[in-house]
């Protein structure tokens, strides 16, 4: 692994001078996406904050070592890779950074270290250098709903050759995103019996408790600690979970609250007019139901500059920590069609960092059926990123129970960008056999299939400015999922045993611990989705958790 210091030296060298010619080829390229028009040129004196991925070492070698240590029938199952192993597997070459560090330099230009590996460097420069660097034409492009300008170029090259050493630059051809929160919120009436409300019409702790047997006395470890991701200055408010807790948990202490942990200066307003149905959503049911599980609010400021709202940010601040949460839970996404696949491939490694080294990420599958993050015209399905990632584990929605049934609103299919994991192969192909020739063409036969797993996800009481409401979404099932995870995990610390890590290949070999959601459907693109069956489907994956045969099945 080359080092941190040694990298960040050579970069100090920087040579003023005649910039030296080099020969480029084009290394991305991308027409307008729909969402915007071109305003105009640039301003030439535009700083841009542009970021360099380095091609990794050995990033397959990562994936190959989190599926080993994930899998339940391994040898090495459970031995988590630490920070540094995982720096060493993903350090760019010492050739690749040499390579990059003479372009620089010959340019006049210094580059800062972004990423504990050095995989993620940043340079500042105007775009009227940008232009000359990277033989680009960055351009104003105005957002045709929101009004917004941003600042980016169709195309770019690198030196020839330097394919070998650069993944890809970045914000060049990635356009801002929109991401997706909750499906839907509305009032809700009051109820008599708050605690113990039945989740056919009202979900809350208790009846997800009772639904699926998930024990309601406290966590012990304190060395546990369940994450939940926060963007777009969604922010929890302490007076509204303790209210949620007095209401829905009184067996809790409800004085308990979260550490925040900011990324990107992100903040917490405490003011109760501000707080946010997500962040409220999802930090009332992690707490509200992996009891006294140490929890942690990521806040990533509104304010970020690297071009996805923060998710780059985010995971390259959380492979920074010594320590990261065992759990984390995202309830945000967008359509994989609106990240480049340079760009969704580098942040799915990222991911894959994390589980090697004994960490659970888990995230919401959207909320459009087979037409995206939310419902929308399309003319074929639309996978959402990244709950399409292999590498992290995807949750969609129920409703209902005695049986459970789909959420119609459910986001499932089957990924462009990654291929069909070792782990869900059988269970993916026993799935697309069964579909024959229905909705050929409308997605990809060979691609990952999502989500992996699935929760109740309507009628979620959440108290918002003192005032319980009713969410939808799967928004909801993703913390719900998550915090089953933590309790399991805190059984596992308790008795000395490592966190579950990347949950995927324990889950698809034992699909007996989850119960099997077999109604329901996902509609969208004109057509009326896929429909959920016996064993895995592209809506609720292999079904919602039953904790009993999950702690069995994990020794917690």
């Amino acid at each position: 692994m080359v080092s941190t210091v040694l990298l960040i030296t050579s970069f100090i060298c920087a040579v003023v001078g005649k910039p030296v010619t080099r020969s480029l080829q084009v290394h991305e390229a991308r027409a307008v996406p729909p969402q915007f028009q071109l305003s105009g040129p640039a301003s030439p004196d535009t700083i841009l904050n542009l970021r360099l991925a380095l091609v990794q070492s050995d990033p397959v070698g990562l994936q190959n070592t989190l599926l080993e240590v994930s899998d339940p029938s391994s040898a090495s199952y459970g031995q988590w890779l630490s920070k540094e192993d995982v720096e060493k597997l993903v350090s760019p070459s010492a050739e690749s950074v040499d390579a990059v560090t003479t372009w620089l330099q010959e340019n006049g230009l210094t580059a800062s270290n972004l990423s504990p590996a050095g995989d993620w460097l940043s340079i500042s420069v105007p775009a009227s250098k940008a232009n000359e660097l990277l033989n680009a034409d960055f351009s104003v492009f105005e957002h045709t709903e929101t009004g917004a300008h941003t600042i980016r170029t169709l195309q770019y090259s690198i030196p020839a050759g330097f394919e070998s050493h650069i993944d890809l630059i970045h914000p060049t051809v990635q356009f801002p995103v929109k991401i997706t929160g909750p499906q839907s919120v509305s009032p809700q009436p009051s109820s008599t019996d708050t605690t113990r409300a039945s989740c056919a019409s009202t979900v809350t702790p208790k009846c997800i408790e009772d639904l699926y047997g998930v024990p309601s006395t406290p966590a012990k470890d304190k060395r546990n600690v369940l994450g939940v991701s926060a963007f777009e200055e969604e922010w929890a408010n302490v007076a509204d979970l303790q209210q949620f807790l007095k209401t829905f948990r009184p067996d809790l202490p409800s004085s308990q609250t979260f550490t925040v942990l900011s990324v990107d200066d992100g903040i917490n307003s405490q003011d109760r007019e501000e707080a946010g149905v997500e962040a409220n959503l999802d930090i009332q049911y992690t707490m509200g139901i992996a009891s006294l599980v140490p929890t942690t609010f990521v806040t990533v400021g509104f304010d970020n500059n690297d071009g996805i709202d923060g998710f780059l940010d985010e995971i390259l601040f959380l492979t920074n920590q010594t320590a990261p949460p065992q759990v984390l839970t995202t309830s945000y996404g967008f359509d994989e069609d609106t990240v480049t696949g340079s760009l969704a491939i580098n942040l799915c490694n990222a991911y894959a960092q994390l589980g090697a080294r004994g960490v659970s990420v888990l995230f919401a599958s959207g909320d459009g059926g087979v037409s995206g993050g939310h419902s929308k015209s399309c003319t074929t399905f639309l996978p959402v990123f990244p709950a399409s990632c292999p590498f992290l584990t995807s949750v969609g929605g129920t409703t209902g129970i005695a049986p459970e049934t789909a959420a119609d609103f459910s986001s499932g299919g089957f990924s462009n960008y990654f291929t069909i994991p070792s782990y869900q192969a059988k269970d993916v192909n026993t799935y697309i056999a069964s579909l024959g020739d229905t909705y050929a063409g409308l997605y990809n036969r060979s691609g990952r299939g999502f989500p992996d797993v699935s929760a109740q996800s309507i009628n979620f009481s959440v108290v918002l400015d003192a005032e319980v409401i009713s969410v939808d979404g799967t928004s909801c099932a993703s913390p719900t999922f998550a915090s089953v995870v933590s309790l399991l995990n805190d059984g596992r610390l308790s008795e000395g045993k490592p966190p579950l890590g990347f949950l995927n290949p324990l889950l698809y070999a034992n699909p007996s611990v989850l119960t099997d959601i077999t109604s329901g459907s996902n509609p969208g693109c004109g057509t009326n989705g896929f429909n959920a069956t016996k064993g895995w489907d592209p809506i609720t994956g292999l079904g919602t958790p039953r904790f009993a045969a999950l702690e069995r099945l994990v020794g917690a």
